[in-house]
């Protein structure tokens, strides 16, 4: 990268820590518990809105894994969820009803936050409805993977988006608090992915899966970013660009090649079409709230109306993470 390149990210990351710290004045502290965080701490960050129904096995999937500490922020929520963070010991939950799309989709929230709690921690980002995957994940707990990375001096972990569904119609079998989606859609696209370079900021630009081959199958150069670096050894100087498919510093995206090889890496195991997506993507058709004036949940909409089945004959049911390493989905590189 030439000098006037690197300038200008250094610049633009200054710009989105400005901007984020301009966008936590719309943040208003529910339950603030971030006191008992303690310099050891992993910690999930997210955003989100009427995740009512998905945020116990959430919750429980990550404390599970050693999650010390979640930090969420509730984009005015009209169900129960704010109440019900507010009573969760390890959770620390901030509020607004400012604009998710002029908040660059939650993002400059989330910096604030990461930026004022994340420093010096190991951070994860994610959805409510993404479900981290590792190698090993079966027997070592997530501080085994965090120490791991320590010691190999790394700071960024990658984990692409696999959609899961399940056989048949989405809507066919409703979905209950606390239940692992994972119960229900447990199918997946093995293949079917294209990866090309972003030489702008150094990551792997990766789509492709059940959304790209049925919801964007005539442009599929449309079709959502599976690519992401959600596993962080957070520096108050880093920023997200956009959403967490990328970040900067730039080096912090060269999470795959290594000296010809690859860098483990894990998957974010995407449970959003359950029965609950339909009426999902309605709601944000009409808040306008999402990328590209919400082309994906317009095309989401219209294929959802004629047939909301996404298995077909080429779907493989999930098993272990294993599996999906002998697939070339994830790697443990040379974590042994």
């Amino acid at each position: 990268m030439g000098a006037w390149q690197s300038y200008r990210l250094r610049l633009q990351r200054k710009r989105w820590r400005l901007r984020a710290l301009r966008k936590s004045r719309e943040l208003r502290p529910a339950s603030d518990r971030t006191d008992r965080i303690r310099p050891s701490d992993l910690l999930v960050f997210c955003t989100q809105r009427n995740e009512g129904v998905r945020l116990p096995y959430f919750l429980r999937y990550y404390r599970e894994m050693g999650v010390n500490h979640f930090i969420f922020v509730d984009n005015d929520s009209t169900d129960t969820s704010l109440d019900y963070l507010a009573r969760q010991e390890d959770v620390s939950v901030w509020t607004t009803r400012g604009s998710y799309k002029r908040s660059r989709f939650g993002m400059d929230w989330i910096n604030f936050l990461l930026r004022r709690y994340g420093h010096g921690h190991w951070t994860l980002t994610v959805d409510p409805d993404e479900f981290f995957l590792y190698p090993f994940c079966d027997t070592r707990p997530l501080r085994a993977l965090t120490d791991w990375l320590d010691a190999s001096s790394i700071k960024s972990f990658s984990a692409m988006l696999l959609d899961m569904y399940p056989k048949g119609r989405i809507d066919a079998q409703p979905y209950e608090a606390g239940q692992n989606p994972l119960e229900i859609a447990h199918w997946f696209d093995a293949g079917n992915y294209s990866i090309r370079r972003n030489h702008r900021y150094g990551n792997l630009w990766i789509q492709g899966g059940p959304r790209a081959r049925a919801f964007f199958a005539d442009r599929p150069e449309q079709a959502p970013a599976l690519n992401k670096v959600p596993l962080v050894r957070w520096d108050r100087r880093y920023a997200y660009v956009s959403s967490t498919h990328m970040l900067l510093p730039r080096g912090l995206n060269a999470v795959f090649d290594e000296w010809g090889g690859e860098k483990a890496s894990g998957l974010l195991l995407h449970t959003k079409f359950l029965d609950t997506f339909t009426g999902k993507a309605e709601e944000e058709l009409t808040r306008k709230q999402h990328y590209a004036g919400s082309t994906e949940y317009l095309a989401y909409a219209a294929r959802i109306r004629d047939n909301p089945d996404l298995w077909c004959k080429w779907s493989e049911k999930y098993i272990n993470w294993r599996q999906l390493e002998i697939l070339g989905l994830m790697s443990k590189g040379n974590w042994a």
